[in-house]
């Protein structure tokens, strides 16, 4: 019997969501086992103590503990749609750094000891902005269908864009959320948000995608 990877993951997690999305367009197939945070299995801690999603753990007993790593490693797996042909780090380090902070403090301020995430918000405008101008040009950061860069930074814009939908939709920045709506409703997407039961030990495998 084939071993397969084994994929932590928890459904709602942004970082899990773009592992998930590089591992079901690779081709690969993966042990899916979907965590309750409140709850992580023992296994999981064992093999990653910082305790975060995702986690992947090779046949080999190699374990990768970070999502642009899990994405990395599932595309050199395979590239059907040549994502790799635009992997843009500076964008991406962008999004997961200085916009990721102003995310965190606009949708959660509570966290943060902040009357309000106002001020956090429209720092991180000032990133979407400029995502929106780029996208101007083409209907996906890579061009004319999704990209690396694009499914790496998507469920934090996505995120963003949840906190106050309203208030999303009537900003300026049609290409942006052109894009977010084409992703969002795309079958890959669908794809990667089953709904799993949580996993425990002694459960059937279940093979994802």
């Amino acid at each position: 019997m084939t071993t397969l990877p084994i994929l932590y993951s928890f459904r709602r997690c942004p970082y899990a969501m773009r592992a998930r999305m590089a591992v079901a367009v690779s081709g690969v197939t993966v042990e899916l086992r979907e965590v309750v945070l409140r709850d992580k299995p023992p296994e999981m801690l064992e093999a990653s103590p910082k305790g975060t999603v995702p986690v992947l753990l090779l046949p080999d007993g190699g374990v990768l503990e970070e999502s642009l790593d899990i994405m990395r490693w599932a595309l050199s797996q395979g590239d059907p749609e040549d994502w790799l042909t635009y992997d843009d780090q500076n964008l991406v380090s962008a999004s997961d750094g200085p916009f990721k902070q102003a995310l965190d403090r606009y949708k959660y301020p509570h966290r943060y000891d902040l009357i309000d995430g106002s001020a956090h918000r429209d720092a991180a405008l000032m990133h979407l902005g400029a995502l929106d101008t780029l996208l101007a040009a083409a209907p996906y950061l890579g061009g004319e269908r999704p990209a690396f860069t694009d499914i790496a930074m998507f469920p934090f814009v996505r995120q963003f864009a949840a906190t106050d939908t309203e208030w999303f939709a009537a900003l300026p920045l049609p290409a942006l959320q052109r894009w977010l709506s084409a992703l969002i409703e795309s079958d890959l997407f669908a794809t990667i948000m089953t709904r799993y039961p949580q996993w425990k030990a002694g459960d059937a495998p279940v093979q994802f995608p």
